[in-house]
C-alpha cells in the first residue's frame, strides 16, 4: 500500500468538499480579508503614521494566523465530519490504520493552509502596497515548523472532538487565543517562546520584514523553534491516544 495512493485519495476528498461547498469556502477567506482590511482601513483613518509603521509586522501576523487556523482546525473538523457523516468507523478498518490516515490527513491540511496563507498574504500585499522579503529557501522551513506547533494543538482538539463530538464553539474562542500566540512579545518576554507560534511568528517577522535569511538567524532562537514544533506535535499525538483510548472503551466512535 502507498502512502503516495493515501495521500492523493484524501486531497482528492478535500478538493471535491471545497469544490461542493464554494460559498463556505470563500466566505472562510473573505472573513480573514475583511478583519484584515477593517484592521487596515480604520487603523489608517484613526492612527495614520502609526499604522504605517507597524503595517509590515502585522500582514506578517495575519499571514501565520490564517496558516494556524486552517492547520489547528483541521484536524478536530475532519473528525467531526467523519462522525456526523456516520464513516469515521470505517476509517479505523482502512489498511493503512487510522493513525496514519489521520497523519496523512493532517499532512493535507498542512498544504492547504500553505494556500490560504498564500492567498491571504498576496490579498494584503496588493491592498496595502507593502513589499515584504519573500525568500523561499527562508520562509517555507520557517513555516512548517511555525504551523506545526498550531497542528499538536489540533490533534488535541482532534481528540477532544473523539470524545464529546460538537466542539464548534470552542474554535472561535481559540482562533482569537492564536491571536495572541502570533502577536506574542517574545524579544520582550523570552519565556513566551515556549508557547505554540510564538518563537514561529517572531522569528519569521524579522524574516520577511528586515530581509533576515534563516542561516543568519541565532542558533538558539531555531533550536527553540524546531523543539517547540516536535514537542507540540509529540504532545498532540499522544493527548489524541488517551482521547482514542476513552472513546474506543466508553463506545463514543460510532455516535455523533
Amino acid at each position: 500500500m502507498s502512502y503516495r495512493v493515501l495521500f492523493g485519495a484524501l486531497a482528492r476528498k478535500r478538493l471535491v468538499i471545497l469544490k461542493e461547498y464554494p460559498v463556505n469556502t470563500l466566505t472562510q477567506l473573505a472573513v480573514t480579508y475583511l478583519f484584515f482590511a477593517g484592521i487596515f482601513l480604520g487603523g489608517k483613518a484613526v492612527a495614520g503614521p502609526a499604522i504605517t509603521d507597524s503595517l509590515p509586522g502585522i500582514i506578517v501576523g495575519f499571514f501565520v494566523w490564517t496558516m494556524a487556523i486552517t492547520a489547528f482546525a483541521g484536524a478536530a473538523r475532519s473528525i467531526m465530519q467523519e462522525a456526523q457523516w456516520g464513516t469515521l468507523e470505517q476509517l479505523y478498518m482502512s489498511p493503512y490504520g487510522f493513525e496514519r490516515v489521520m497523519a496523512v490527513n493532517a499532512l493535507v491540511r498542512l498544504l492547504e493552509s500553505f494556500a490560504w496563507g498564500a492567498a491571504i498574504l498576496a490579498a494584503m500585499l496588493a491592498t496595502t502596497g507593502e513589499v515584504l522579503t519573500l525568500d523561499v529557501l527562508t520562509v517555507v522551513p520557517l513555516v512548517v515548523l511555525t504551523v506545526a506547533s498550531a497542528l499538536g494543538v489540533g490533534f488535541v482538539f482532534a481528540g477532544l472532538a473523539l470524545v464529546y463530538k460538537r466542539i464548534d464553539n470552542l474554535f472561535g474562542l481559540l482562533n482569537f487565543g492564536l491571536l495572541f500566540l502570533v502577536a506574542a512579545p517574545v524579544d520582550e518576554y523570552p519565556a513566551l517562546a515556549a508557547l505554540p507560534l510564538s518563537q514561529g511568528s517572531a522569528l519569521l517577522q524579522r524574516a520577511m520584514t528586515d530581509g533576515v535569511a534563516i542561516w543568519n538567524l541565532p542558533a538558539v532562537d531555531l533550536a527553540v523553534l524546531v523543539a517547540t514544533a516536535v514537542g507540540y506535535v509529540l504532545a498532540g499525538v499522544v493527548a489524541f491516544r488517551v482521547a482514542e483510548a476513552r472513546a474506543r472503551r466508553d463506545g463514543l466512535l460510532g455516535q455523533y
